[in-house]
């Protein structure tokens, strides 16, 4: 079993209609960078649970459900009456995206902690807002330890948003505090930068020199994502693997790195490497493959609006083409 450890959230997603003013319409899209990885990886057919408090609002509701239709299982989800988490997206031209945040007093910020997990959890994914909005930021963090000590595949897709962090100094340091307690450590190349505090065009080599600092901090391995660059992972002997991008017509990119995650977590299962000494062992031309794989299904992603990852079938037609 992988569990995805973190926060759902609402995504207010401009839709091609203007109202008055000159104001996009919004359409509310589930999201929240935890689920969108539960989604991708229970889609892909890997046995999935989720990990976090969602309202029981409308919101919430639809947030759940949404994971059952996705075969995620949802016996780990506490609900509460707090709101919601909403997220206010902006697209440029290109597809990107950008996130204004309504996070105060929001159900996923409650989280408790649900303890230690059942033997058959043999990984567990966290990251986004739920490792910086306290109080449940230390909830995660708990249960980041916890699970490294008793021998679970952990995961970190930190997913920087840098408008949510009031004392960036602090977080830097705290997530270098969770290095060692990291199996598998997956981040952008622009939140490598920000978390290095580079500069934002520093080049590649440098955010490869600080992937090799971090993996001698814990992780097995490190995955940079690169948007339309593709994919990059330093393996546990320090060999660069590089994957290019699958080329395709982006209605926009959100959930890709999220699809990213779970795809990833979802290849690990099917090949029996859901452990920290399983992906320290991974040779060059398996990563290649778990890197084309996690890329074709984020691709397939940017297809579409909002975070719909494909399902397993839906990748596979994708692949064929």
């Amino acid at each position: 079993m992988i569990v995805v450890a973190g926060e759902a959230l609402v995504d207010l997603v401009p839709s091609s209609e203007v109202s008055g003013g000159g104001l996009a319409d919004l359409q509310p899209r589930p999201g929240g960078g935890p689920y969108n990885v539960a989604v991708a990886a229970g889609r892909l057919g890997a046995p999935t649970s989720f990990l976090s408090r969602i309202s029981t609002d409308l919101f919430g509701d639809a947030l759940v459900d949404r994971l059952h239709a996705s075969g995620v299982a949802s016996g780990l989800v506490q609900r509460g009456p707090e709101p919601t988490t909403l997220a206010v997206v902006g697209l440029a031209a290109d597809g990107s995206a950008r996130y204004s945040f309504y996070v105060e007093g929001t159900a996923d910020r409650r989280v408790a902690d649900p303890g230690g997990l059942a033997d058959d959890v043999r990984a567990v994914s966290f990251g986004t807002l739920s490792m910086v909005l306290e109080p449940g930021a230390s909830v995660y963090e708990r249960v980041l330890v916890r699970e490294c000590e008793r021998g679970a595949l952990t995961v970190l897709d930190p997913n920087v948003r840098a408008m949510l962090i009031t004392d960036p100094l602090a977080y830097r340091d705290r997530f270098e505090s969770w290095l060692p307690h990291v199996g598998l450590l997956k981040v952008s190349v622009e939140d490598a930068r920000w978390l290095a505090d580079l500069p934002e065009d520093a080049p590649d080599d440098e955010v490869l020199d600080v992937a090799r600092r971090w993996r001698a901090a814990g992780p097995a391995a490190v995955v940079l994502t690169r948007g339309g660059d593709g994919l990059v992972a330093l393996t546990g002997d320090g060999e660069v693997v590089r994957v290019p991008p699958t080329p395709v017509t982006v209605v926009d990119t959100i959930g890709a790195g999220d699809t990213v995650q779970g795809a990833l977590l979802a290849w690990l299962h099917e090949h029996d490497a859901l452990s920290a000494k399983a992906v320290r062992a991974l040779r060059p031309a398996e990563w290649a493959e778990a890197l084309a794989h996690a890329g074709a299904a984020a691709a397939f992603t940017c297809t579409r609006a909002g975070a719909e990852p494909p399902t397993s079938e839906e990748l596979a037609a994708f692949r064929s083409r």
